[in-house]
């Protein structure tokens, strides 16, 4: 006899047996919620000795059921279509930390707005290739079907009121945790649950997934810290003196060299990992070191995340210093944002960025407005038969597109090419199948791991064949030229990496990347700097010989005393008390002055005047795509 809680038998007729009954799903759903979260701060049985941890994780769901109940009056239902969309959740942590080595974060959402701008081909690539994740998907949903058509309601459809106001109680409550209320962190915060800023994955196998969100959502969501002018200000005024030196140094040379950037997706020197350490995947980059700048690059960010690295680069500011920026393109406001772009436009140059990708994801198009570049290259502007190996455009067609649209007249030209090749996921298979399965893996690989890795390293040797072959036309053209070539992350190869390990002893998220700046037609002398991505376009505007932007001058300057704080994802903060950190608070203050637009005036009258000496206006848009704003 099916149970008719709108007129249930025996002892469950009563209010108080109703409450007890919500009570006990309502316990029910806190310890499965821990079975399926796993960690260790909020397994079913912390419910004994430390039951905030395994409630706080609980209670955004209990909440959405407490919602459900109000709107459908079915008991099991309701909490069953909440246990489902936690279990969503819970799905795609665990796709992000087997791709990414990273747990879910607030502004990892952001990414559902980006699915119909070029995004779902990516993202789809990270979806299990099992039919088994999504049959248990159809079967949940019919169970929640048939649940609605078959459960009984709890109470009556008409209850004076109560219903409309314990939903909208609820209802309220749940809304508010989603746009983070500051009482909610009362619950959520460092003191009553375990949180590790730089280290997410601490934070959520301690505190459970659901409460590191509420955590970093409620910590990092809303802004930045207030700068500290006076901090700048003495920071400045320290290194003025130094400043003014470097503002005041000649030009390099009277003709300004065209610059080529590449950003070269996911590429790292596997010499780091152990069974690697003498191959030779990247003999052009090792060939070209010797000849130029090169060393270890940090950047903030690790298996993805390509934009954080980009950033960096075209802005010359540390993400450290801006928490609520997760994924900048996404967050950053309109408002012309001063760097490396602008500085170069001051100078006369025409500013291009090239992509093989959809120019709409990641919020590319308007990102490089903001950013100040003239036109914008991206997928359907390449060539028809530009060709694609694997799942992405190859590294070949960014080549070609790179020397097409570089000029043999005009003004000097600043290229930021951006490729696609080795993104993953790495079970595509390649262009030449027989060529990666030729590739040797260290002993205790095999399976799917082989295969990724296998066709990682295919990838990595086109990226390096490719870094040669451009630097070959480019020393072959008349007109000088520079390079700047480095990787945006390390792939998210995380089980190879846990099987191998890595030379230096330490783990994939502490590895650094590679950077290289030569002259393709001039080779120099082997210099080993070893440096963080928000400190290259310093150093590239110091080789070309531009010298008069004071922000770029003070990161030359101090860059060096904080680069190793860029480890990714985030390293821990410096000895409290320290030079170190009093001097990164202090570089904090600076960044979020410049990003606010207000640091030019903070600049003492003699390094402003040095700053002004070149203030030609910058070159009128020209081409298709991009138009910058006004500078």
């Amino acid at each position: 006899m099916p149970l008719n809680f709108a007129n249930p038998p025996g002892r469950w007729r009563g209010p108080v047996s109703r409450v007890a009954l919500v009570l006990l799903l309502a316990l029910a759903f806190v310890l499965l919620t821990g079975l399926l979260d796993g960690g260790v701060g909020v397994t079913p049985t912390r419910i004994f000795d430390q039951p905030r941890f395994p409630l706080a994780n609980a209670w955004p769901g209990l909440l959405l059921a407490g919602v459900l109940l109000a709107l459908s009056r079915r008991l099991l239902l309701s909490f069953g279509l909440a246990f489902l969309l936690q279990g969503l959740i819970y799905g795609a942590d665990e796709l992000k930390v087997a791709n990414l080595g990273t747990p879910l974060l607030p502004d990892d959402f952001r990414i559902v707005g980006q699915l119909q701008n070029g995004g779902m081909h990516l993202l789809s690539g990270y979806l299990p290739h099992s039919p088994w994740p999504y049959l248990g998907l159809l079967v949940a949903l019919a169970l929640v079907a048939l649940a609605w058509r078959v459960e009984p309601p709890l109470f009556q459809r008409r209850t004076g009121g109560r219903r409309l106001l314990a939903g909208s109680v609820l209802a309220a409550a749940l809304l508010s945790m989603l746009v983070g209320l500051p009482a909610w962190g009362r619950i959520y915060n460092a003191k009553v649950l375990w949180l590790e800023p730089w280290s997410a994955t601490s934070t959520t196998i301690h505190s459970g997934l659901i409460s590191s969100l509420m955590l970093f959502h409620l910590q990092y969501g809303k802004g930045q810290h207030k700068p500290d002018r006076k901090a700048a200000t003495q920071l400045i005024e320290q290194s003025a003196p130094a400043l003014l030196q470097s503002l005041q140094a000649p030009m390099a040379s009277d003709e300004l060299p065209d610059i080529v950037v590449v950003q070269s997706e996911s590429l790292f020197d596997p010499t780091i990992m152990r069974g690697y350490e003498h191959s030779h995947f990247t003999p052009n980059l090792h060939r070209l070191a010797a000849h130029g700048t090169s060393g270890k690059l940090h950047v903030p960010t690790f298996g993805g995340g390509t934009i954080r690295t980009e950033f960096e680069v075209l802005t010359g500011l540390s993400l450290r210093y801006f928490d609520n920026l997760q994924f900048p393109y996404l967050q950053m406001s309109h408002k012309a944002l001063p760097g490396l772009v602008r500085t170069l436009s001051r100078h006369g140059y025409s500013t291009l960025a090239l992509h093989g990708n959809d120019p709409a994801f990641w919020n590319r198009t308007t990102a490089f407005k903001a950013i100040g570049f003239d036109r914008f290259v991206s997928q359907s502007s390449f060539p028809p038969g530009a060709p694609n190996d694997g799942k992405y455009m190859a590294d070949s067609a960014m080549t070609d597109e790179i020397m097409t649209q570089l000029k043999d007249s005009g003004p000097p030209q600043f290229i930021f090419a951006i490729s696609i090749e080795a993104h993953g996921p790495y079970d595509v298979e390649p262009a030449h199948a027989a060529e990666r399965d030729a590739i040797p893996v260290p002993d205790g690989i095999s399976g799917r791991d082989k295969l990724e890795l296998q066709t990682y390293l295919y990838h990595l040797k086109h990226a390096d064949a490719e870094l040669g072959r451009l630097v070959k036309l480019l020393a072959q053209r008349e007109r000088p030229s520079v390079v700047l070539f480095y990787g945006d992350h390390l792939p998210a190869l995380s089980n190879s990496y846990h099987i191998t390990g890595f030379v230096d002893g330490g783990d994939m998220l502490s590895q650094a990347g590679v950077w290289l700046l030569v002259d393709p037609k001039h080779p120099g002398k082997r210099a080993q700097v070893d440096t963080a991505s928000w400190l290259l376009p310093g150093k590239l505007l110091a080789r070309v010989g531009i010298h008069d932007d004071p922000y770029f001058a003070l990161t030359a300057l101090i860059g060096p005393q904080l680069a190793a704080l860029t480890e990714a994802p985030g390293a821990p903060p410096p000895v409290e008390g320290s030079d170190q950190q009093k001097l990164d608070q202090a570089m904090a203050s600076v960044d979020q002055l410049r990003m606010d637009g207000k640091l030019d005036k903070l600049w003492p009258a003699p390094l402003a005047a040095a700053a002004a000496h070149d203030d030609r206006p910058p070159l009128q848009a020209s081409g298709t795509a991009v138009a910058a704003p006004a500078h």
